[in-house]
């Protein structure tokens, strides 16, 4: 997949109603060229998908595939050609989650359920007072947010947030205890509504960040997908007024990532979990 790619992400991201926008498509090219694929048929380009190398640890996304011609096994083909280029990576870990139409597909390649993510949906009224304890996250300390993120995911995304804080800083939200980050929360605009994540926080540091949300969102239509087991942070979310929209499964392929679910009480969004 290239840049003159795009459009076609685009084509197919709007006819399954996603959320992406053309700064996330660019946003996989830029973080694993090598790794974003286009299927063709007789000629045409009918599918996509995208993959990203976070050292022992991949995720796989936007596996797309036109309506036209579902059900004859390009979507198969995808995932197989996007596997083997992680298997030559030497990858360890293969994480994505799942729509219902997608998961029967990666059952099949080994995939195995690990937890379900609800996303919810609304749009918040503004919020009574300032939170005061959440901040503005400095750049001075986005090294600090990305090993604490990297202790909960299990996962070394810091060219992902380093990335998404470069393209909008102020999108990004921290609390500290004790002058250490407790927890952050980071934001970016969608297609179809603002999506809220990841939220990566200890203890009742998640309930404040949220907290801090309308402040800032209200009025605006929001996306969040909060892991069903984190049971305080459903409580929040479902506090705040926001609906269960669909919801997701996290599926892993090899070795198990040991992310502390607890602590997470909002995915980064279907692409990089």
């Amino acid at each position: 997949m290239t840049v003159a790619d795009l459009s076609l992400g685009m084509r197919l991201k709007a006819q399954a109603g996603w959320n992406q926008t053309d700064a996330d498509w660019r946003r996989f090219l830029h973080l694993q060229a090598d790794g974003c694929f286009v299927a063709e048929l007789d000629g045409t380009a009918v599918g996509t998908t995208t993959t990203c190398v976070f050292g022992p640890v991949a995720w796989v996304a936007m596996v797309l595939v036109d309506e036209a011609v579902r059900g004859r096994g390009i979507g198969t083909a995808l995932m197989r050609h996007a596997l083997a280029f992680l298997d030559g990576r030497a990858v360890r870990s293969v994480r994505l989650d799942a729509t219902p139409l997608g998961q029967p597909v990666y059952e099949k390649l080994g995939f195995v359920a690990e937890y379900s993510l609800a996303r919810y949906e609304g749009v918040l009224p503004a919020a009574a007072a300032h939170v005061t304890d959440v901040e503005p996250l400095a750049p001075e300390l986005l090294s600090e947010v990305c090993r604490f993120d990297q202790a909960v995911t299990g996962t070394e995304r810091g060219r992902m947030l380093s990335l998404l804080y470069e393209e909008r800083p102020e999108a990004f939200r921290v609390l500290r205890r004790g002058g250490a980050v407790a927890g952050f929360l980071a934001s970016r605009a969608g297609a179809n509504a603002v999506l809220i994540g990841p939220c990566i926080a200890r203890g009742d540091t998640g309930r404040r960040l949220l907290a801090d949300v309308p402040r800032r969102c209200a009025g605006q239509r929001l996306f969040l997908d909060v892991p069903v087991p984190n049971l305080p942070a459903v409580s929040a979310v479902e506090a705040m007024g926001l609906t269960v929209q669909r919801h997701l499964l996290r599926m892993g392929r090899g070795e198990g990532v040991r992310d502390r679910v607890e602590e997470l009480w909002a995915s980064s969004g279907p692409e990089k979990g």
